[in-house]
């Protein structure tokens, strides 16, 4: 137990440097292109799932928060909100830095994500529209207006020192836990869980990323990392890993049929790329 709090402190603390200057880096994009991305998303027209999955990957602060809000105002189409939640990568990318992950690895890994989302939202676009013969309802901007912020209106500096005292924390204590559970399980059955019997790998890790909250993409980044889960089960998690997206589509949109439907078919979305990618023998 002293050995997996140690270990756990120390691997933490190396990282604090470099989680600062990622989300500083991070806040400084936001604010440059926060605004005109959203802006983007909301005039795209039938073209909005490409702009989802291409502008989703750019680390911007509660995007996919806005994405909730812009579809509960009916602004922006169901195919651009799945794109959006399919491409927003939450806090996997500050911990891959900060892990001194290869940059090539990053890039593959933002890449599918944005390819996945782009078609996954122009095909949920398609059955929507044409297949189940649906219409959205008229555009209600009153709603926009409640669209919830994560407070990066104080300065980039104090945001980003704030995000990485937070993350700093979820990474500790996540590290703690894995590194109590691998030391009575063993990693190699830890792993075992994961890729013994398939499917379940892509199935758990989905669950977890459906969690609206950063630790959920921290888990999933330092498992991957700790090679205790493939790709596969990585893009799972990832993909469905929203953030507080889906509890603002909860919070706004008042159809709450409709928002289970949205959250299960991002689960069954995430699954369904994370199998693929498994059988297919990729990786990153």
């Amino acid at each position: 137990m002293l050995d997996a709090l140690t270990d756990s402190l120390a691997d933490s603390v190396k990282l604090l440097p470099f989680l600062f200057l990622t989300y500083l880096f991070m806040e400084f994009l936001e604010h440059k292109t926060g605004s005109s991305a959203r802006e983007k998303i909301r005039t795209a027209g039938k073209f909005g799932p490409v702009w989802g999955g291409l502008l989703g990957v750019i680390p911007q602060c509660g995007f996919s928060a806005a994405a909730s809000s812009l579809y509960a105002g009916r602004v922006i189409t169901v195919g651009t909100l799945f794109a959006v939640y399919l491409s927003t990568s939450d806090e996997m990318l500050p911990v891959m830095i900060s892990s001194a992950v290869p940059l090539v690895t990053i890039i593959k890994i933002l890449a599918c994500k944005a390819v996945i989302a782009i078609l996954s939202g122009l095909f949920a676009e398609y059955v929507y529209i044409y297949v189940m013969k649906k219409q959205e309802k008229d555009m209600n901007v009153h709603v926009i207006c409640e669209e919830e912020h994560c407070r990066c209106e104080h300065g980039i500096v104090r945001s980003a020192f704030v995000h990485t005292i937070r993350i700093f924390v979820y990474i500790f204590l996540i590290s703690l836990v894995l590194n109590i559970v691998i030391g009575f399980v063993g990693e190699d059955t830890l792993a075992g869980i994961f890729t013994g019997i398939p499917v379940v790998g892509q199935l758990i890790s989905a669950l977890v990323g459906l969690i609206p909250n950063c630790a959920s993409s921290v888990v999933i980044t330092q498992l991957y990392l700790d090679q205790i889960i493939g790709a596969g089960a990585l893009m799972s998690g990832l993909l469905v890993n929203a953030g507080v997206g889906l509890l603002i589509l909860f919070r706004l949109n008042r159809d709450r049929k409709q928002n289970f439907r949205i959250m299960g078919v991002l689960y069954g979305i995430g699954v369904f790329w994370g199998i693929i990618i498994e059988l297919s023998g990729i990786t990153f």
